[in-house]
């Protein structure tokens, strides 16, 4: 805005006030204005009716005794219709809207719970929004928008609303890891028990196939040599699987060394040893 040579200029998005002998007189818009200095008239000040924001923190306290800091975020506009009132009616505009915020959030906050007032912020909001447009239509104003952009309890309450979080987390973790530990056990003890059902079944059917493999072979020789007892057959089927088993262990160059008695005596012990033991286990299985 400019003047020169008794011309004024108004800038885009403002207006300007002209007085006649210090009496309002008319809302200049923008563009190129006469201004007669010689018959009293002057111009009283410019006004922008660009949207303007005025961010306010307001400290309070919630409902269960925590202080926050609340911070509103309010955009206005003058509007060219009422711009006289705008001028005239407020010395302190952005002052003016700073009292209605702080009266409206500290009348609203202190109901509700901490929890609750993160929850209903936009709520605040609308509460402000709405004390506002009423209080400032009066003067010449405009409310735009009006947002809660934050709300910052005391250091301490957030480092403890933090821990509280972080323990509720470390719990469910081990409460999921505790399950996971015990599926896995449960799942190792059910593949133990199959294995070692597994493994009986294997052991009885060896026993079963080498009780039935003797007992053939006692009959084929009883029957080809004739005075021969099952006795004899079973000593010599035996002494044969002993002499094996000795051939085996001589011959594999990991094995420990094993002592064993061969005197004359001592190779019936061996064998009434064998059978006796096999016949256990033959009898075991019947059992079973």
């Amino acid at each position: 805005m400019g003047q020169a040579l008794g011309c004024i200029q108004v800038d885009q998005s403002n207006v300007a006030i002209r007085e006649q002998f210090g009496k309002f007189d008319d809302v200049l818009e923008p563009g190129c204005h006469c201004l007669p200095w010689c018959l009293g008239y002057q111009v009283a000040g410019g006004l922008s009716l660009r949207v303007q924001q005025l961010d306010v923190r307001c400290e309070t306290k919630t409902k269960d005794n925590v202080f926050v800091t609340v911070v509103a975020s309010v955009q206005y506009r003058a509007l060219a219709g009422k711009a006289a009132d705008a001028f005239y009616k407020l010395s302190n505009t952005k002052a003016q809207i700073q009292a209605y915020v702080f009266d409206v959030i500290r009348a609203s906050v202190p109901k509700l719970n901490l929890d609750a007032a993160f929850e209903q912020k936009n709520d605040i909001a609308k509460a402000v929004e709405d004390e506002l447009e009423k209080a400032m239509s009066a003067y010449g104003y405009e409310i735009v928008q009006t947002l809660i952009v934050d709300i910052e309890p005391d250091v301490h309450v957030k480092r403890a609303m933090n821990e509280i979080n972080a323990a509720a987390r470390l719990r469910v973790a081990a409460n999921e890891k505790a399950e996971a530990e015990k599926i896995l056990q449960i799942k190792r003890a059910e593949g133990e028990a199959e294995s070692k059902y597994l493994s009986g079944l294997g052991i009885a059917r060896q026993r079963q196939a080498i009780v039935d493999g003797l007992r053939d072979s006692v009959l084929a020789f009883s029957e080809n040599v004739p005075g021969t007892s099952a006795r004899d057959v079973m000593d010599m089927v035996l002494l044969t699987q002993y002499f094996d088993t000795m051939k085996e262990i001589g011959a594999s160059s990991k094995s420990s060394s094993v002592f064993i008695p061969h005197g004359p005596g001592a190779v019936g012990n061996i064998a009434a040893q064998i059978r006796d033991g096999l016949l256990q286990g033959h009898s075991a299985d019947l059992l079973h």
